[in-house]
């Protein structure tokens, strides 16, 4: 007996998720997931999507440490 896939209201995720779906939209497998769930991608999909999750994180704490850098002021 297979459980069915929650329905995923995109308007109200979390926004730690949020990331995860623009990434899986932008590699066109946000239909798939929303009907099936994230079980039904393969190992090779999910493995991408994490690795552009880790690359855009990791992105953003780049820029983020370069904006502190540039608004720190020496007294």
């Amino acid at each position: 007996m297979s459980k069915k896939p929650k329905k995923i209201d995109l308007e109200h995720i979390k926004p730690e998720e949020k990331l995860k779906y623009e990434i899986a939209k932008e590699l066109g497998y946000l239909d798939k997931v929303v009907e099936s769930g994230w079980k039904s991608l393969t190992a090779k999909e999910s493995g991408r999507i994490g690795g552009l999750m880790t690359k855009r994180r990791k992105e953003q704490a780049g820029a983020n440490l370069k904006q502190d850098t540039r608004t720190d002021t020496f007294r």
